[in-house]
């Protein structure tokens, strides 16, 4: 579904010190530890959303930074709010297409990647825009730490079952993997996206799995 135009979403994301421009971005680049102002490890959402999972983190993680991505402001406005109402200073935003985000970070910058319900592309001349493709994970390799894990979430089998392919292909070791996240001894650590709790809702079963770069 197409998102109607909201005019006031980036003057409000702008006047936000949560919220990074694209230009602000690349200039962090190698740097995000000086905007956070400590040396914690970083962490890297990949499509946020309305930003429900990424105010969980912050939340979950105060020891640690994290920074959200998506790509429409009529998407960050909300999960900018979300980050505001529960008061957290170790989160950022940055609204942008994901295809470049080697050019906002330096390598041995992020410790950590989620990847939630994206795109599933389910067309064989669409896969390489997956974002757990190795086309993707080869570009994240280039500013990930060594032992980094990649969290991973998805409704769809497909993308899931093709995707321990496209990890271990790109050096990554599958450390675990479950086709029932709501009934596996990960139910309790999760943190749920909004998708996520329709999809319960509707007794979707989502999929869930961590790789690690060996």
């Amino acid at each position: 579904m197409r998102l109607r135009k909201k005019w006031w979403a980036r003057p409000e994301l702008e006047a936000s010190p949560v919220f990074k421009s694209l230009d602000e971005s690349k200039e962090l680049k190698g740097k995000w530890n000086e905007e956070f102002k400590n040396n914690n490890d970083i962490y890297l959402e990949l499509g946020c959303g309305r930003g429900g999972f990424a105010a969980q983190v912050a939340q979950r993680y105060p020891d640690k930074n994290l920074v959200s991505i998506d790509l429409k402001d009529e998407i960050l406005v909300f999960a900018l709010r979300k980050l505001n109402e529960v008061e957290v200073e170790n989160a950022r935003l940055i609204a942008m297409n994901i295809t470049g985000i080697c050019e906002i970070f330096d390598k041995n910058e992020i410790s950590r990647i989620f990847i939630n319900f994206c795109n599933p592309w389910p067309k064989d001349r669409h896969k390489k825009r997956r974002l757990t493709h190795t086309k993707f994970l080869t570009e994240y390799k280039k500013f990930i730490k060594h032992g980094t894990e990649i969290h991973f979430k998805t409704d769809d089998l497909e993308l899931f079952e093709e995707s321990f392919e496209y990890f271990e292909e790109s050096g990554f070791e599958i450390l675990y993997k479950t086709y029932d996240l709501h009934n596996s001894d990960n139910a309790e650590e999760n943190m749920m996206t909004e998708y996520e709790s329709k999809f319960k809702e509707n007794g979707i079963q989502s999929k869930f799995l961590i790789a690690k770069l060996k």
